[in-house]
């Protein structure tokens, strides 16, 4: 690798942290052992981080593929909090639904980026 695609990489895995560690903050989006539809999506969330950080850091995934699906991972997100926010910080069904759609694109995408 070259000083350009390190620096690239290191910034990638420091933006990946960075998320996580927003994540874990208190507020709209915590786990909560009450709520399983929030649960679910949550723990997607953490997994296709985990699976983006590794690629990252294995060299399957470029920075640039690893920033791209950094984006739809910061929209769903983005969407989960929107949602709870109206719902008292519940998701209904429907919004687990179409947030499992977003989810399940993304993660073919980090698969396909990962094995190309």
């Amino acid at each position: 690798m070259n000083k350009i695609t390190k620096a690239l990489v290191v910034m990638a895995v420091g933006g990946l942290l960075s998320v996580g560690a927003a994540v874990a903050q208190a507020g709209p989006g915590q786990d909560d052992p009450g709520h399983p539809r929030v649960n679910e999506v949550n723990t997607r969330e953490q997994n296709q981080q985990d699976r983006i950080a590794n690629g990252v850091k294995n060299g399957t995934m470029t920075p640039g593929q690893a920033a791209h699906v950094e984006r739809q991972e910061q929209h769903i997100e983005n969407q989960e909090k929107r949602d709870m926010a109206a719902h008292n910080g519940h998701l209904t069904k429907g919004e687990q639904k179409q947030l499992n759609r977003e989810q399940n694109h993304t993660s073919r995408e980090i698969h396909r980026d990962k094995h190309e």
